[in-house]
């Protein structure tokens, strides 16, 4: 005679039984029907003219259903931040409808325009959504990142409300696939050694053991949380539900679990799609074990054999209160929760499953199991119901207070220093900031730098001794009295500059949470983080990800180009000029000379930490530079005048007496400014007048020509630095330089529709002196002097 494991409402809490919530299992229930008929409503219901899959991840949300269902309606508090999985996003959406934070007009819009997107955004979703998702590894990394941004933006942020403004700290939670943890940024970011600080972080890895073609053929997960416990992280593995927990202690139980334990993966999803007829010959396996499992089965009746296969932590309610009752908030803690792909669905645990659409008929099932009229997909629980009481409380628990973000500080736009001698654009920025610290306390007050361990090689020493390094704690610094010492680590908590270690995607991570927590936390900070600017396109993707996200930072690549001549093609960055003109929401400048370093960046931090507001990507130099050549006016209102020229892309350093004499013009960027000088000295002396413009920022004349031309979303009122510069009455043959690669500047040609030459960097580079090294590239004052020549004669 066999008998049937119960598999209702049965649970455990705290060592005793007793009957779990049933509201919560109803509401399990429709999360899962809603999730799953948010992506068929896209796919099978919404007219597709197109006939093109609209796309949609109904199995991967299936195995977060349980998980996201215990922490929205039982573990969640309104100070608690959450970064859901991207594929997982219909939950994130059905959860926020059941609490009354998402309309049922929505529902159906899942991938169409202007509707719910893909993957959860914090700028494009109606619905609350903490962190944007959608990069693999960058969502999981945010949550570090938020952290670290949340005690430095708001320090006194405790356990209980100390104010009427900020909540509590909160945790930060992370929903990531298994296979996330394949993304190298992952570890970069988890072997920080701040983050073993960082006890407000729990990640829950949904391990169903699937990636997106395939099973997982490697048995990874003892490897991975080995990783995390040296990190200095808790641990806690959900690997089995109660009903497979309740088996093991019967006889043949022993057998059974080492059975599965050690199982490989593609073993185990294949018993998923058995039926109990063929679960009994294929489960016991063929060692000695297999006649005691054999006999423990013989006990089953076919649908709690079945039931008894999938029953995993991950999908089990009260194991899921048991690990988010043990978390240790003094440590990161990652939850291991193992789970099903498709849990639930006909596609559940098939290796194809990841972007597999249930049909119609399907659906109309799924609709039977869960209790749902396929006729009214969208029906919420009735108030009265112990469901509908439930997500209702939870609604209004979970409703946040979020505070009026505070009006960034006002910014100088002019110092009012004019720079003497020689100096690079790099030191300028240095010297800017400590300037700031004495022209507006309040606004440099809230100026917080961030580098990855090159804060004295990119001349941030002098900001650093004047403001400190942050730190959660007061840190001895046993250098202090060294009298040797130039650079001071005074790590304290009111320290404004953040160091990490060497992994660029850091950096930006958390730059893009610094650059958030205006409209997180009602707290607007200036970030600005500094690296080497080849290296900027290794931080790239989450750069650009963090700015669609909605944050708004300034990223300083420095030292730039070939200029870095004894450093060879390894340090010599080429394509990052273009990079900033393509970048959305980035203004991109590379000032010439420091009074253009110092004018671009007060313009750039006057756009972080508002509504509508920018980042910004400044491109400096180590290239000394008599900085005499500026010739910056005396006259204040030709100051002035100068000023706004630079901060809107261009000004003109040079220019012959009349129209009429000019025969060339020369537009150069940052370090080539100097050889742009020299070659119209020389052209002059040959009879060859020559204008030359300064380009401040490639970015912004791109996007003044577009105006000029009518382009859809172009502001107009850019268009005047194009008239100001190159005006039609001054059309001439053009010249463009950079340290770089030339296509940056190409458009200009197009200003004025004049014969162009396009010099710059195409090649990896060389090491050598600088003359050297120009030369090599064609970009020296010989070189642009051909270019003229051959354009003008």
């Amino acid at each position: 005679m066999t008998s049937r494991i119960p598999t209702g409402q049965q649970a455990y809490f705290g060592g005793g039984a007793q009957t779990f919530p049933h509201p919560l299992s109803e509401i399990e229930q429709r999360v899962l029907w809603l999730s799953s008929a948010i992506v068929h409503h896209a796919n099978r219901v919404r007219p597709n003219p197109s006939g093109l899959k609209v796309g949609g991840h109904q199995a991967s949300s299936a195995s977060m259903v349980s998980i996201m269902t215990s922490l929205w309606f039982r573990h969640l508090r309104p100070q608690d931040r959450v970064s859901v999985k991207p594929h997982a996003s219909p939950v994130l959406h059905g959860i926020n409808y059941l609490l009354g934070e998402l309309d049922e007009e929505w529902l159906t819009t899942l991938r169409a325009f202007g509707g719910l997107q893909s993957y959860p955004s914090r700028s494009k979703d109606p619905d609350p959504v903490d962190y944007s998702t959608g990069s693999v590894g960058i969502g999981a990394t945010a949550t570090i990142w938020g952290a670290l941004a949340r005690r430095y933006a708001v320090p006194s942020a405790e356990d209980t409300f100390h104010d009427q403004t900020h909540e509590p700290r909160g945790r930060q939670y992370a929903l990531v696939g298994d296979a996330e943890l394949d993304e190298g940024a992952i570890w970069e970011a988890v072997l920080d050694p701040q983050v073993a600080e960082l006890g407000e972080l729990v990640w829950i890895v949904d391990l169903n053991r699937q990636s997106l073609d395939r099973v997982v053929p490697n048995i990874a997960a003892g490897r991975l949380q080995g990783m995390f416990a040296a990190a200095g992280w808790q641990v806690i593995t959900l690997k089995y539900g109660r009903t497979l927990e309740q088996l093991f202690t019967r006889p043949g139980g022993t057998e059974l679990r080492a059975r599965l334990d050690t199982m490989p993966n593609p073993e185990y999803q294949r018993l998923l799609r058995c039926s109990a007829s063929e679960l009994r010959p294929r489960l016991p396996g063929t060692t000695t074990d297999a006649v005691a499992i054999a006999g423990l089965l013989a006990s089953l009746d076919d649908d709690s054999l079945i039931e008894a296969v999938r029953n995993l932590g991950g999908h089990d309610l009260t194991a899921l209160d048991g690990a988010f009752a043990a978390i240790d908030d003094g440590r990161p803690t990652v939850i291991f929760a193992y789970t099903v792909k498709g849990r639930g669905l006909p596609t559940a645990g098939h290796p194809q499953n990841h972007s597999a659409l249930l049909t119609d008929q399907q659906m109309l099932a799924l609709a039977e199991q869960v209790g749902v009229d396929p006729g009214q997909s969208w029906t919420r629980f009735a108030p009265d119901s112990a469901a509908g009481r439930l997500c209702a409380e939870r609604g209004t628990q979970l409703r946040r207070r979020n505070p009026p973000p505070a009006a960034p500080p006002a910014l100088p736009t002019d110092i009012g220093r004019t720079p003497m001698g020689v100096a690079t654009t790099q030191a300028a920025l240095g010297r800017t900031l400590l300037d700031l610290t004495r022209a507006a306390p309040e606004a440099a007050a809230r100026v917080v730098t961030v580098s990855p361990d090159v804060s004295s090689s990119t001349n941030l020493g002098g900001w650093v001794n004047k403001v400190g390094v942050w730190s959660a704690s007061e840190r001895t610094d046993w250098f202090a009295d060294d009298a040797e010492t130039i650079l001071h680590w005074h790590e304290k908590p009111a320290g404004q500059h953040i160091e990490l270690g060497i992994a660029e995607t850091n950096l930006v991570g958390l730059l893009g949470e610094l650059g958030a927590t205006w409209s997180r936390w009602g707290e607007p900070l200036l970030p600005i983080g500094v690296l080497y600017d080849p290296f900027v396109e290794r931080a790239l993707e989450p750069w650009s990800f963090g700015i669609y996200a909605g944050g708004q930072s300034i990223l300083v690549g420095t030292p730039s180009g070939v200029t870095l001549a004894p450093e060879g093609g390894a340090h010599q960055s080429i394509t990052t000029p273009s990079i900033g003109i393509e970048q959305p929401g980035c203004t991109t400048y590379e000032p010439g000379f420091a009074i253009d370093t110092e004018w671009t960046l007060l313009a750039a931090l006057a756009r972080l930490g508002r509504p509508g507001g920018e980042s910004a990507y400044l491109r400096l130099s180590t290239r000394p530079v008599d900085q005499s050549l500026a010739r910056v006016p005396t006259d204040p209102a030709a100051r002035e005048r100068r000023r706004r020229q630079v901060v809107a892309g261009a000004y003109t350093l040079r220019r012959t007496a009349s129209a009429a004499t000019a025969s060339v013009t020369i537009a150069a960027v940052g370090a080539m400014l100097t050889e742009a000088l020299a070659a119209a000295d020389r052209l002059e002396q040959t009879g060859v007048p020559t204008d030359v413009v300064c380009v401040t920022s490639p970015d912004l004349l791109f996007r003044a020509l577009q105006a000029r031309n009518g382009q859809d979303g172009a502001d107009a009122a850019g268009s005047w630095i194009l008239d100001a510069v190159l005006p039609a009455s001054r059309a001439t043959p053009l010249v463009t330089v950079l340290d770089g690669h030339p296509h940056t500047l190409a458009f200009l040609a197009t200003v004025n529709q004049v014969p162009h030459r396009g010099l710059g960097v195409t090649g990896f580079g060389q090491s050598g002196t600088l003359d050297d090294v120009y030369r090599y590239h064609g970009i020296d004052a010989d070189s642009i002097i051909r270019a003229a020549l051959d354009l003008t004669r």
